[in-house]
């Protein structure tokens, strides 16, 4: 396994990460924890040493399941935590708040559903525009200089945000969306990390699964998942997308005898600027192509090759803007505390 050094964390870090929204089940047509803990167990098996979560995750039970998993393992201080901070729920909705109060109120429910006394990456999950930056970033430093966290990220701020939020406290990590389908942060968020010695915790690396290989055009998205809202998994677009998988698909095993997957996971992590390119996975098995993804590197040659394949397949790109949750919650509704 590749590691790389985050500022604060005292660890080496993987530079594969397990992503565990989906074990919170909420957006994803539920999860089986049993089956989520056995995954987190085969992961750290594998040499990742990373997990992150999110109380967003369904809720607060992706963190609940991460807790229990590492609880069982008996590893904590090998296991790098990263969880987040700043959405609130009201009902069945979250929305940004990232003020000193609703950070207080938080960092205890993830330490308790966490089962620890410290958080090793504490991060803000999405920009609180009602809130300044620097008050928010005062919040967590205060929790690092009281011990309750040991590292500061924030998570799809854009650069000037993270100019302010660093006036105040150490950034250690950035968290933007990077796959080969979803690319805007090549454009100024990696350069800035590069330049300022920010980590990044990429994510989606996978696109919800579409660069897993498994998905074909008769994969139905049932209940409460998220793709059925995706643009990319509508038609025309999933038509598209599905294209190029299925030729980047025959590139990876002709050119590099390697899956799309392992191909769309080494493309993130030899992009400028990535750390830690995070997957997610529900079941052991999804972990089996981790060791096909160490060990090499895209080419130049490669690199072009499969820019060419997503231009001439893809005709109507879209990003990954419709994740964005709303800035306020709705007055009128009570507050619903995870």
């Amino acid at each position: 396994m590749e590691t790389t050094k985050l500022r604060d964390v005292p660890i080496p870090v993987s530079r594969v990460g397990l992503g565990t929204w989906a074990m919170g089940g909420f957006q994803w047509g539920g999860t089986d924890d049993d089956r989520s803990v056995r995954t987190i167990h085969a992961a750290i098996d594998r040499g990742i040493t990373l997990i992150d979560t999110a109380p967003a995750y369904g809720f607060g039970h992706s963190e609940e399941v991460v807790g229990r998993a590492i609880a069982e393992k008996g590893n904590r201080d090998r296991v790098v935590i990263a969880t987040k901070v700043g959405l609130e729920r009201y009902g069945d909705g979250l929305y940004r708040n990232s003020t000193r109060e609703q950070i207080a109120i938080e960092i205890e429910d993830s330490l308790r559903r966490l089962k620890t006394d410290y958080i090793d990456l504490y991060q803000v999950h999405w920009p609180d525009p009602r809130t300044p930056y620097e008050e928010t970033a005062k919040a967590l430093l205060d929790l690092q200089r009281a011990g309750k966290i040991r590292a500061i990220g924030v998570s799809n701020y854009s650069t000037e945000a993270m100019e302010a939020f660093g006036d105040v406290a150490t950034l250690s990590t950035a968290q933007p969306p990077l796959n080969l389908f979803e690319r805007e942060s090549q454009e100024e968020i990696l350069p800035w990390c590069r330049k300022h010695d920010v980590g990044t915790l990429t994510y989606g690396a996978l696109c919800r699964g579409l660069l897993s290989g498994a998905i074909d055009e008769n994969r139905k998205f049932e209940g409460d998942d998220l793709r059925k809202v995706d643009p990319k998994f509508q038609p025309p677009r999933f038509a598209q997308y599905l294209e190029a998988v299925r030729v980047l698909q025959a590139y990876a095993r002709g050119r590099y005898q390697k899956s799309v997957l392992a191909l769309a996971v080494r493309w993130v992590l030899d992009q400028p600027g990535v750390s830690v390119a995070l997957w997610g996975a529900r079941e052991e098995h999804e972990l089996d192509p981790v060791e096909e993804i160490m060990g090499w590197k895209l080419d130049p040659a490669g690199l072009k090759s499969i820019d060419v394949i997503i231009a001439n397949s893809v005709t109507d790109p879209v990003g990954s803007e419709f994740m964005a949750p709303p800035e306020h919650a709705p007055t009128e509704q009570p507050s619903v505390q995870a």
